[in-house]
């Protein structure tokens, strides 16, 4: 609901840590997406609750994780040695975590990931099995509908640009199927 609605890559998704995601302003921003730029994108009003949902999954997860003793999530590097008890603080943690915490063999650490990137590939598989769509559907292809999505409920071109991060809007209009593509025979 979350990739659809607020239009993520695969990887965004799987990079969003709670501070990203505000309920409250109905916004979720995404840090370094693809080619290292951030967006910010409204979230829809329809998934408020799933994300309310999440979000307390997540936190007693953080809390399991902090009365195991888990030195947290893992941090971009620079940052940790800026904030180094940041890795255990609730807004730093995945909004989607895994399942397993991960050993770090040099220091004995225990850390917790993210979800994988191929578990959200296959859970949009299993989505759209279950919807009964009889196409192949994958992460992009999702990206693709919400986009053109948007164009048939009239939006304009140039924000469908924004929030989909996009620098020049003919890559846009090739996702909306407004303009053919020249890898298209």
């Amino acid at each position: 609901m979350i990739m659809y609605g607020c239009d993520l890559r695969r990887s965004e998704t799987a990079n969003l840590r709670i501070q990203h995601v505000n309920v409250d302003t109905g916004m979720l921003s995404v840090q370094f997406g693809k080619g290292g730029k951030s967006r910010t994108v409204p979230l829809p009003n329809k998934i408020h609750g799933a994300i309310m949902r999440q979000f307390e999954k997540v936190r007693e997860l953080h809390q399991a994780d902090m009365q195991k003793g888990s030195d947290g999530v893992f941090l971009p590097a620079s940052f940790e040695k800026k904030a180094t008890s940041a890795a255990r603080e609730l807004v730093w943690q995945w909004f989607f975590p895994a399942q397993r915490l991960t050993l770090v063999e040099a220091t004995r650490e225990v850390r917790r990931y993210h979800v994988h990137e191929t578990d959200i590939q296959r859970a949009i598989k299993a989505a759209a099995c279950k919807a009964g769509i009889p196409k192949r559907v994958s992460p992009h292809t999702r990206r693709h509908s919400f986009a053109t999505h948007l164009l048939q409920a009239n939006d304009d071109i140039r924000q469908i640009q924004q929030m989909l991060g996009h620098s020049d809007v003919r890559t846009t209009m090739i996702s909306t199927h407004t303009i053919k593509s020249d890898l298209q025979p």
